[in-house]
């Protein structure tokens, strides 16, 4: 089954690049050796991710974030929300503990509870995990980001 996957995944990437699986194993390899990907073998797999401590990161992450419009759809939904000043992961995902239930602090002015509630249920069907805000005006004495 995992070979099956892998197969149908490397038939997508090159598909979506209309390139051969060597060009694009080739250009991989390319931006390894120029430190924008870091490389990692695993069980006879190669799996590249992102170099975060590339001096070039940054921006193109920004980059990235503004082609798919990310950056956007994060400032429209902060501005929604009302005047937040903190935002903190609480409960058992803070622990790292994957319970189904995500709990998230919200500090600030004047918060926009009904529009707060109407976003869990939307983030809720798209991560298939219950989403639970709370807020408050000031810091709560004793609440940290990992409690």
């Amino acid at each position: 089954m995992l070979r099956n996957s892998i197969k149908m995944l490397d038939s997508l990437i090159t598909t979506e690049f209309n390139e051969s699986t060597n060009s694009i194993r080739k250009e991989l390899n390319n931006l390894s050796q120029a430190g924008y990907l870091e490389k990692e073998v695993v069980q006879n797999r190669i799996l590249y991710k992102a170099n975060s401590r590339h001096p070039l990161f940054v921006s193109l992450q920004k980059i990235v974030r503004t082609y798919i419009g990310l950056d956007a759809i994060i400032a429209q939904v902060l501005e929604r929300m009302g005047t937040v000043e903190k935002i903190m992961l609480t409960g058992d995902y803070a622990k790292g503990i994957d319970s189904g239930t995500i709990m998230v602090t919200l500090i600030g002015k004047e918060l926009n509870e009904a529009y707060l509630q109407n976003l869990s249920k939307k983030i809720e069907q798209i991560i298939d995990r219950k989403v639970v805000f709370s807020l408050s005006e000031d810091e709560v004495e004793g609440l940290a980001e990992n409690d």
